[in-house]
């Protein structure tokens, strides 16, 4: 009788965890349903204007401003879904670029390059009038001249700073912290790009910030079960972070490795193989070079107003790096390097440098790993492949055990 009141004890327990569950389940599903989402996106081409046009299943509220150098068109809107189906428009008129995603928790952003000075000469919304048909955000946008476009600009940073004006100046203060002896090692995992900056494109359509977030989500699940590392992750879905902000969170842990996940994508489509890379102020070849300033532009890329940097910050981008972190980063690199050719195609001159803005943590050994080439259908298929994630994980995880190893033993007394 008690055996038997024991097990009804253990399923209601386990009836009632599955009820939380389905309850969690739908309240997160009703959230999504929730969200308006953006299921289409065109750009027009009228005499004067070019025309700029999304459809979304509900009203929305959104704010619309221009960033100079290169000349950018942003418009905001409340946290929204994107389509699976969508893609970015064919460029037209003045608009030579498009990108959309999330901004940061809460927020979307659509960001709209252009070569020349533009103005917002419109921009509103259409109600449907029809049932079944969308809302509709429409920007109106013709050519101006450079001067006309920066007054513009300068009205729209007087207007925001007199909105914060009597507020308290709060400045991000990042502790650098160390993890206590006995506690495990901290690793910090850096999925690149995210939100309203996809990375690069592969020609089947699948986007860099996707692939990178599920390695990483991959490695981090291999390297918590050797029970040896705390594994973090500078993102956990696919939004958008700000280059310092990935360095202030892998500091703000005490971080002691930075790995920065990526997949590069270049014209000569017959080019594949994985690389890792580590900071120098001196490229190894034009090709790192080419690839950190395109890695550089991340910030740009998401319509951040560089103009607007604190030199505090500019000082944590550009100018910290520490000769011995430096060195330790090489160290790492090699013995990665060492591991990933035993699975996986190494490009050419596999540890090479450049002065990727990611990897200038002054305290913490980093590097970025280009796991291959989205504009190669050999590397491409790899990439999309959860086995060929598993592989190449396997051998990183290796490498850390091994890096850390050899820490240990110089620490010895």
């Amino acid at each position: 009788m008690k055996s038997i009141l024991t097990r009804n004890m253990c399923d209601n327990r386990a009836n009632l965890g599955l009820l939380i569950t389905l309850i969690y389940l739908l309240c997160m599903a009703q959230v999504a349903l929730a969200a308006p989402q953006v299921s289409g996106a065109r750009i027009g081409v009228y005499p004067g204007k070019t025309r700029v046009v999304l459809d979304v299943s509900s009203a929305v509220s959104f704010r619309v401003f221009t960033l100079p150098e290169p000349s950018r068109v942003v418009l905001e809107l409340p946290e929204v879904t994107w389509a699976r189906d969508l893609r970015s428009p064919s460029n037209g008129g003045l608009v030579t670029g498009m990108r959309f995603g999330l901004f940061k928790p809460g927020l979307s952003r659509v960001v709209l390059d252009s070569a020349v000075p533009v103005r917002i000469v419109k921009a509103f919304t259409i109600h449907p009038t029809a049932r079944g048909r969308p809302h509709r955000v429409v920007l109106d946008l013709a050519r101006t001249t450079r001067n006309a476009f920066m007054q513009t600009y300068l009205k729209d940073v007087q207007r925001l700073r007199s909105s914060v004006k009597g507020r308290p100046l709060q400045r991000t203060v990042v502790p650098l912290t160390r993890s206590k002896r006995n506690k495990k090692i901290v690793i910090m995992i850096d999925p690149g790009h995210g939100g309203v900056d996809p990375g690069a494109i592969s020609r089947s359509g699948a986007w860099e910030k996707h692939i990178v977030l599920a390695f990483s989500k991959e490695l981090r699940r291999q390297l918590v079960a050797t029970g040896k590392f705390d594994v973090r992750l500078t993102r956990h879905r696919d939004v958008f972070i700000r280059l310092r902000q990935r360095i202030a969170k892998a500091r703000a842990v005490g971080a002691n490795l930075f790995l920065s996940i990526h997949a590069d994508s270049i014209h000569n489509r017959r080019v594949r193989g994985t690389s890792v890379y580590t900071l120098s102020k001196r490229a190894s070849d034009k090709e790192a070079a080419a690839l950190a300033r395109k890695e550089n532009k991340s910030d740009l890329i998401a319509g951040v107003d560089l103009k607007k940097q604190s030199s505090d910050v500019v000082n944590i981008l550009i100018d910290l790096a520490q000769r011995e972190t430096m060195n330790e980063s090489a160290v790492f690199a090699q013995q990665l390097v060492s591991e990933l050719a035993k699975v996986r195609k190494m490009l050419r001159n596999t540890h090479r440098f450049a002065g990727f803005a990611v990897l200038k943590a002054p305290d913490i050994p980093s590097v970025l790993i280009e796991l291959g080439y989205l504009s190669n259908r050999t590397d491409e298929k790899l990439l999309l492949d959860p086995k060929q994630h598993r592989r190449m994980a396997s051998s990183i995880t290796r490498a850390i055990q091994r890096y850390f190893e050899r820490q240990q033993a110089l620490n010895r007394p």
